[in-house]
């Protein structure tokens, strides 16, 4: 009885469609890498000046920029991802090329997704920055202005130096956040490991064997990682102390 479960459509542990479909996994898990480490990248800079502007002195910067974080923070992805994917790059007109890289990955709908995902997380990005230069002593800044510089030579040559060394953890934290984020573009053909997962359930009728290896692929990736940046986190904090 207990094998006949095992083998039901209805099993959590039901993998037999593996020998088939492995392949959707392995490229789904690598599609979801690529879409995250590019989005995060894509959102480096802009975030920076965001932070940079949210610490200005100017009212209508750092207005603009609380603005800009408001809205990312306070609106779900997946309706940002709508508006982005329909509206900018549908109705605006954007064209793009129906290209295919790595034999699978349509540069039509990777761009898009990729550029909805750094939109959003170039918002949280952007306070981390913002937190780890304000985690600088003033002092240094002041060091800096007393030996001659201007106010953007410090931020450039002393105070974001120091600041990048604090947030990069918060960074890479975001990467592996953006690796479980970008599961929504699945909603939209997409074919990162959601996706894979969705279309072998369908395509089976295996309803929960393709959730459970998707989720335990993604806990494989996202847990060893967050302890990485454990251990990453406790050496830079030893070399502070010393």
């Amino acid at each position: 009885m207990s094998c006949l479960w095992l083998a039901s459509t209805t099993s959590f542990f039901n993998f037999s469609f593996l020998p088939k479909y492995t392949v959707y996994f392995a490229q789904g898990i690598l599609y979801t890498l690529l879409l995250s480490v590019v989005a995060v990248a894509l959102a480096v800079l802009p975030a920076l000046g965001l932070a940079l502007m949210r610490l200005s002195k100017n009212k209508v910067l750092r207005g603009l920029s609380g603005a800009y974080i408001a809205l990312f923070r306070s609106t779900p992805l997946l309706v940002q991802l709508a508006l982005i994917y329909y509206g900018l790059f549908g109705v605006a007109g954007i064209q793009l090329p129906s290209v295919y890289v790595l034999g699978y990955i349509n540069l039509a709908q990777f761009i898009p997704g990729a550029v909805a995902l750094a939109l959003n997380s170039a918002a949280y990005v952007a306070e981390i920055f913002r937190g780890g230069i304000l985690a600088v002593d003033k002092g240094q800044m002041e060091a800096a202005r007393s030996l001659g510089l201007t106010q953007w030579q410090g931020m450039k040559f002393v105070v974001l130096p120091q600041a990048i060394k604090n947030i990069l953890p918060a960074l890479a934290n975001e990467v592996i956040t953006m690796v479980k984020e970008s599961s929504i573009c699945s909603t939209y053909g997409m074919m990162e490991l959601m996706w894979g997962a969705k279309t072998v359930a369908a395509t089976t009728y295996v309803t929960l064997g393709p959730y459970v290896l998707a989720a335990i692929i993604y806990f494989c990736v996202n847990f060893p990682a967050s302890k990485a940046i454990e251990a990453v986190e406790r050496r830079m904090r030893r070399g502070d102390t010393q």
